[in-house]
């Protein structure tokens, strides 16, 4: 399994929370890319909730990531 920004922004506006099998169907009825299916296919189900695409992709950049202070210039 291996995420990019551009797979991971795919369910930017996927209806978090959201269970494994909810995100597999977003992602199917979206059309999503096959790599994003196949990413959410590859994880462990144990009946978790995730509240975010930080919960599945810690890496996943935030907003504040890409924060410009009009101040500075």
């Amino acid at each position: 399994m291996y995420w990019t920004l551009e797979l991971a922004s795919k369910l930017e506006d996927a209806p978090w929370p959201a269970t494994k099998e909810e995100l597999l169907d977003y992602a199917i009825r979206s059309g999503c890319p096959m790599e994003v299916v196949e990413n959410l296919q590859e994880m462990e189900d144990e009946g978790e909730i995730y509240e975010s695409i930080e919960d599945i992709w810690p890496d996943y950049p935030s907003k504040e990531d890409f924060f410009f202070d009009e101040e500075e210039y």
